[in-house]
């Protein structure tokens, strides 16, 4: 009998797989009932390496998938790696490892090698968990499950809710993960994260079954966890949020070196970019060029708290950018290596456009029919490379073999080349 089985019995509950709900309601009979503690107590944070191989040994000998979460201090830290990790499986219960203390735990993922892992979205703790050497060979993701079986609400709480008629904790998902030691509501949360996981990976794994997209899940998961890390973003000031507001290449000029100061910045003090200097203030430099430190100091985001010495700074980064050759200036936008924005394609290729309207309508009835998010379906940006550049002869077989090379996965071309194949079809104006 699993924990979920367990507590259910314990309170009178019977747990279901069930359909995902219509309403956005529970699945489950009755009320949901809050998850206040875990099963065997809070665990001790796992932070020295006797106690690491203890949990090495007991998570190798324990049975079935091992449940995966972990939590970072976004917002507060440079990076995003991970402060916690927290693992539960069968025969070896809950631990909690500080990856402060234990800064490499490749030891633990090779011990967990060949054990499926299950994590809720996936791909936002698996850049942190390559880090400290966790990288898994099998994963079930529960949010993309959800989101597969035509799930409303997809978030972990929601999940557990609908599907197991528990209510877990709250409230702790953005604090400071950092801070140490970490207060024990804290750990309760976190503990509780991965408690009922595997409970969810099974209910929602005949979920799957049911509607006859198990298969469809499994390829999803593999090529998750066969997916190389992803390469470093090309010139990552131009996410500056505000930046549609800054034409001129002199003034890009300035929010790159202010951007490039500032993560110099962060990234020594160990802070969030966004603590040493916020977006705005920077777009608002870059569209001042203010002329010296005092006219700099009257712009936003650079008020009276802020130190001369600090000024001075960025005042100096204004002043590289200022004295930038015309000829080396950034220039404005980002190299196009796809199909340019939709909204140009009609002036652009009306052909095109034609297609990608009758694309996108068919992909999104396609989408309703199977009760999933379109995105799940077959990716947008798939979608406009194939009707921006459409196979010369358009049949199943030569759009099927143009979705295989943008990435698309089997059950997806079976599911999608059809519908694709009759909106390449479409003539244009």
């Amino acid at each position: 009998m699993t924990d979920a089985q367990e507590t259910a019995a314990a309170t009178s509950l019977r747990t279901t797989g069930g359909a995902p709900p219509d309403d956005g309601g529970s699945s489950v009979e009755g009320a949901p009932i809050p998850l206040l503690e875990p099963r065997e107590g809070i665990p001790p944070v796992i932070a020295d390496e006797a106690s690491l191989a203890e949990v090495i040994a007991a998570f190798a000998a324990g049975s079935g998938p091992v449940a995966v979460d972990a939590e970072r201090a976004s917002g507060y830290r440079y990076g995003q790696r991970a402060y916690l990790v927290q693992l539960r499986r069968e025969g070896a219960g809950t631990a909690l490892i500080d990856p402060v203390g234990c800064p490499d735990l490749s030891a633990l993922g090779e011990a967990l090698s060949g054990v499926e892992w299950v994590l809720h979205a996936a791909t936002q703790d698996l850049p942190c968990l390559r880090e400290i050497g966790m990288v898994p060979t099998v994963l079930f993701d529960t949010e993309l499950a959800g989101r597969l079986a035509g799930f409303p609400r997809v978030g972990l709480g929601a999940m557990v809710e609908s599907v197991l008629g528990f209510v877990l904790e709250k409230g702790h998902s953005a604090v400071d993960w950092s801070t140490r030691p970490l207060p024990e509501p804290w750990l309760r949360y976190a503990a509780l994260d991965v408690e009922l996981l595997v409970d969810l990976r099974d209910a929602l794994e005949k979920e799957l079954d049911r509607q006859g997209k198990l298969e469809w899940a499994r390829q999803e998961f593999d090529a998750i966890a066969s997916a190389p890390p992803p390469e470093p973003r090309k010139d990552p000031w131009r996410r500056t949020s505000g930046m549609h507001k800054v034409r001129r290449r002199r003034q890009l000029a300035v929010v790159r070196e202010l951007w490039q100061t500032r993560d110099r910045i962060a990234q020594r003090r160990d802070v969030s970019p966004g603590k040493v200097l916020g977006d705005a203030a920077i777009v608002e430099a870059a569209l001042s060029l203010p002329a010296n430190a005092h006219a700099l100091a009257a712009l936003n985001g650079f008020g009276h708290r802020m130190g001369r010495r600090q000024l001075e700074q960025w005042q100096a980064a204004v002043d590289r950018a200022k004295a930038i050759p015309d000829v080396q200036l950034p220039q404005p936008g980002q190299a196009v290596t796809g199909p340019p924005p939709p909204r140009a394609w009609a002036d652009k290729d009306p052909a095109a456009a034609a297609r990608l309207s009758a694309a996108r309508a068919a992909v999104s009835a396609l989408a309703e029919e199977l009760n999933m998010p379109q995105e799940n379906l077959i990716a947008p940006d798939t979608v406009r490379r194939v009707c921006w550049e459409p196979p010369k002869v358009v049949d199943a077989e030569s759009v099927g073999a143009a979705l295989v090379g943008y990435g698309a996965r089997p059950w997806q071309v079976e599911q999608v080349s059809p519908v694709l194949v009759e909106a390449l079809s479409v003539k244009g104006a």
